[in-house]
């Protein structure tokens, strides 16, 4: 299990990660995503014991990550977004060179095991060279494997990958969620929406939203949004829009090249009354539905809410300032 609790990580002046807490459960794959630059890896990092944590606390299978980093490091496996491997070694040899550091014993035998788990058992003896990438994803993959860890921390593992690379490593990893604590990156969307049991959302280093994809889509389609799309611009039928009384707000959705709707009443559907007065324009129907339906337009939507609160207190900030200069 991972339990995470106000972490904190500073880099001078700039902060990666803002105090996120979250819980990552045995027997299930917990999705970390989030754009690139969000915190994903920095948080990944402190959670094995590869970053020290400016506050908060982290445990990985019992052990804090700060206080006992090396009973932390026995039991995680970890594939970081780069993959450092010896090119000129074969895949077996690699494998027993990494139980060799980590005290693996019966290390020839331990390396055919994981590669047999990943499928490349047929390609011990080749050289990573000479292997494809989505095979040296696969090495890289048995490597956290060797060490038989409770906890399998992977970022960003399928990125680079052709299409049917993707999809044998996506088969891997959802094996592996079932044996393990398994937290997974990606910025992927329809990745974390086929792989992972959990969904932790992440952006500006902050938590933004967590459940599994069918509690966020029912969250977010909770109160009867609705996207609406039209021939003409966007913002030329805001206006129309907002004063329909069945709307209690609307805004235009760059990310879906549309309107977000909200109603005055929840369990009112405000659509007829839209199209009625988009209609009534002149105006072609493209589109008109609930908002919210898959992970893409979860993550767009509560990802657009953050960014507008980080903007809006960052021209705060900027106004104290210049209130402070001027007196």
């Amino acid at each position: 299990m991972i339990e995470v609790h106000d972490l904190v990580k500073k880099y001078g002046q700039a902060t990666a990660v803002k105090g996120i807490s979250f819980t990552a459960k045995p027997g299930q794959v917990t999705g970390f995503l989030g754009p690139n630059g969000a915190g994903k890896t920095t948080t990944m990092r402190m959670l094995t014991g590869f970053l020290p944590p400016t506050s908060g606390q982290a445990k990985v299978a019992g052990y804090d990550v700060f206080e006992q980093s090396m009973e932390v490091r026995k039991r995680v496996g970890y594939l970081p977004e780069s993959v450092p491997l010896y090119r000129d070694m074969t895949a077996l040899a690699y494998l027993m060179y990494m139980g060799e550091i980590r005290g693996v014993k019966n290390r020839r035998e331990k390396g055919l095991e994981v590669l047999e788990r990943v499928g490349l058992k047929d390609r011990a003896t080749s050289r990573i060279r000479t292997l494809s990438k989505g095979m040296r994803q696969r090495v890289g993959l048995a490597q956290a494997l060797l060490h038989d860890p409770e906890v399998l921390i992977l970022d960003e593992p399928t990125i680079g990958l052709d299409p049917f690379q993707v999809l044998e490593l996506r088969e891997i990893v959802r094996e592996l969620g079932r044996s393990h604590t398994l937290l997974f990156s990606t910025h992927i969307l329809s990745e974390a929406e086929q792989v992972c049991d959990n969904i932790i959302i992440i952006n500006h280093g902050q938590i933004t939203a967590e459940g599994s994809p069918s509690e966020l889509r029912a969250n977010l389609e909770r109160g009867g949004r609705v996207l609406l799309r039209l021939n003409v611009p966007p913002q030329d039928a805001l206006d129309l829009i907002q004063t329909l009384p069945e709307v209690a707000t609307a805004h235009v959705s760059n990310a879906n090249d549309g309107i977000i709707a909200e109603p005055v009443n929840p369990n009112t559907d405000p659509r007829p009354a839209i199209a009625r007065a988009v209609i009534g324009k002149g105006w072609d129907l493209i589109e008109l539905r609930p908002l919210a339906v898959n992970l893409e337009e979860i993550f767009l939507e509560v990802t657009r809410q953050q960014d507008e609160v980080a903007a809006t207190e960052a021209g705060a900030e900027d106004d104290a300032v210049e209130s402070e200069a001027v007196s």
